[in-house]
């Protein structure tokens, strides 16, 4: 085991798909000189050059169109958008074009590709780069929409996205970035179809993802304290939802709580 931040996480899991597989590329704003606006992306483009690595301009639009049309032809684009906010600016190109392509060419044009983006409160990020908006995208036919919370998963899951002939949006909480936690030296891709169960109950079932993970682990410990034992269930993916653990759960609990960064 070693010790290793969820940002350098992600960082391992995009270099080591760059080296594994000469069709991934990283495109988004930021990503090459400047390093990634959270530093995920700091010295690829010094490591892999400006072809694998790739800056854009400020057009989430355009960037996200580039990557549906390198998808189309056979590569496996990486696209970063800086924060969730700015994903409306691509709603377009995501839920009209790459969500639906499969669907609206009869099975014949898949489309493997892989947006990146920070989603969550946080400091110093103002009202324009602060929200949830992976419940929204959870209720697109044609997406998969990841929400990793922990390192094993902030690494494992790309490279499993990265092998699905359809498109994955990957919610990574901006908070989780400086975190830090144990890795096995061997660890490589994880499953994005079940949810996980971290901490076992009997009382109450706390239904989570992402960042909230940790606020409910930390809830259950305090009620743990009073006789109550909350099970702590990470979702992991919240399209297609894993609907059997969590109601396997509350069957036995008979009491749930669902907890969401997210509007109502």
């Amino acid at each position: 085991m070693r010790t290793i931040t969820y940002r350098e996480a992600v960082k391992e899991a995009i270099r080591e798909a760059l080296h594994h597989d000469e069709r991934v590329f990283l495109m988004g704003e930021d990503v090459g000189h400047y390093g990634g606006c959270y530093a995920v992306s700091k010295g690829l483009l010094d490591e892999f050059g400006p072809e694998r690595i790739r800056d854009t301009p400020l057009c989430e639009s355009g960037c996200v169109g580039a990557g549906i049309g390198a998808a189309l032809g056979g590569m496996r684009p990486i696209v970063e958008v800086m924060t969730v906010n700015f994903c409306l600016l691509a709603l377009d190109q995501i839920v009209n074009t790459a969500a639906t392509l499969l669907h609206m060419s009869g099975g014949q044009c898949n489309v493997p590709l892989v947006i990146r983006m920070a989603t969550g409160a946080g400091k110093q990020l103002a009202a324009q780069h602060a929200h949830s908006f992976e419940g929204w995208f959870a209720h697109i036919p044609g997406l998969r929409v990841l929400a990793p919370a922990t390192i094993e998963d902030a690494r494992g899951m790309l490279w499993t996205a990265l092998a699905d002939p359809d498109p994955v949006l990957i919610c990574e909480n901006n908070t989780l970035y400086n975190m830090e936690g144990e890795l096995a030296e061997d660890a490589g891709p994880v499953d994005i179809d079940t949810a996980r169960i971290r901490r076992p109950g009997s009382d109450l079932t706390l239904v989570t993802y992402s960042a909230s993970l940790y606020k409910c682990l930390e809830a259950a410990g305090v009620l743990a304290l009073e006789g109550i034992e909350c099970e702590v269930i990470d979702l992991r993916t919240l399209r297609p939802l894993d609907d059997a653990v969590y109601l396997e759960s509350v069957a036995r609990t008979h009491r749930v709580l669902i907890v969401d960064e997210g509007w109502r």
